[in-house]
């Protein structure tokens, strides 16, 4: 521990703990999309019974990495951190190349085992397919190596026992406390495409074709026609039609059909009728609750919920909602809670998705205020404003 620490040691040193701080942060902004990734691996692997400790697992893993990463980086008790850094590595350096392996096997048709496609090491900030994280795994384990190997020769901060057990304590307490933030209220970093400013109109909701009609009129004197659109028509005097006679119709396509960038956002009735295109591209602001699951709905926030629809309703604004539930539990959780502005269902496969409602926003519930197909606010449940603006 004397040894002076070699240059190229510490920058290895450093590389591998901004390495881990990267890693961790870009999980932390959103650790409940973590905590789903963690539940995906849990049903891949057989495990599904495991859900109701993904989130802290997630939270775990995370914290366990941003830990380790201050460590490294700052020289506070580097021969636990290389260890850490070993046995971290280690453990996922197999794990990728088993889902490596197995999703190659998927590729081929050889044998399907449901893997995980995104391991989300980097968070949403950065997507990998399971080789490339693989790989990654296979370039960041040669030096992971390399710093264990030369472990005491590595750099110790200049405190006491207590000193360095107290800046571990306070790494663990900035990662819990900023995760907790972010599971509280909303992701420090929004990457979903319902981000304020962002476009939803265009992204999620299909342009049918628009039409414009044409009607032909013949004059009486000479036979020439004319074409006039309806509000032409529309704005001429008694005396035209006096003069012209109508001959025929033809529609005009002025905007071809667009499709939505990104398919499977539906808000369906009980009908089966869809009204996304009626409240996303509606022409005044409208509040739109995303309800995940009615069962783990959080009680309390559907009471801010109530209170705001109902003042949403004294100002003419329209309030409805949308969930992943079938008919049946919107009805029982309609007459539970007596609400009465509308739900709508937008249906998934639960294994495959695509999950919309809960990629939307990660509260549940929670409210996105959408002008003119554009996102003006959104807040979790536990920020919700009182009154409609």
């Amino acid at each position: 521990m004397s040894q002076k620490e070699p240059i190229w040691l510490k920058i290895l040193r450093i590389a591998l703990g901004l390495l881990f701080l990267f890693s961790s942060i870009s999980k932390a902004v959103d650790p409940v999309n973590f905590g789903i990734t963690m539940n995906d691996y849990f049903v891949s692997f057989g495990l599904p019974f495991l859900k109701p400790v993904a989130l802290l697992a997630g939270v775990c893993a995370i914290t366990c990495e941003f830990v380790l990463g201050c460590m490294m980086l700052f020289g506070v008790k580097t021969l636990l951190a290389a260890w850490g850094y070993l046995l971290f590595m280690v453990f996922f350096f197999f794990l990728t190349l088993w889902l490596a392996v197995a999703e190659y096997m998927e590729i081929k048709g050889i044998h399907y085992f449901g893997v995980v496609h995104d391991c989300g090491c980097f968070g949403q900030v950065v997507k990998m397919s399971n080789m490339t994280t693989f790989l990654k795994n296979v370039v960041i384990i040669i030096p992971t190596l390399i710093v264990f190997a030369k472990r005491k020769k590595l750099k110790d901060v200049r405190l006491t026992e207590l000193g360095k057990w107290c800046c571990i304590l306070l790494f663990i307490a900035i990662a819990v406390l900023f995760q907790v933030r972010c599971i509280r209220h909303l992701p420090a970093i929004d990457f979903s495409d319902w981000k304020k400013g962002d476009n939803v109109e265009k992204t999620f909701i299909e342009r049918p074709a628009q039409k414009e009609s044409l009607f032909i009129y013949r004059n009486n004197a000479d036979q020439t026609e004319v074409q006039l659109t309806e509000e032409e028509l529309m704005n001429q005097e008694e005396s035209f039609y006096e003069q012209y006679e109508y001959v025929d119709r033809k529609d005009k396509v002025v905007a071809k059909a667009k499709k939505a960038e990104i398919d499977g956002f539906n808000m369906l009735d009980e009908k089966g009728a869809d009204h996304a295109y009626e409240y996303i591209n509606a022409d005044s602001k409208t509040y739109l609750l995303f309800l995940h699951d009615l069962m783990d709905t959080k009680d309390e926030g559907v009471k801010k919920a109530i209170a705001l629809a109902a003042s949403c309703a004294e100002k003419d604004i329209p309030f409805v909602a949308v969930t992943n539930s079938e008919e049946d539990e919107i009805s029982v959780f309609v007459e539970e809670h007596g609400i009465e502005f509308p739900i709508y269902r937008n249906p998934i496969d639960p294994a495959h998705g695509p999950f919309m409602v809960r990629d939307a926003i990660r509260s549940n519930p929670g409210l996105i205020v959408i002008d003119k197909g554009v996102v003006t606010g959104k807040w979790a449940w536990r920020d919700m404003p009182q009154k409609a603006e």
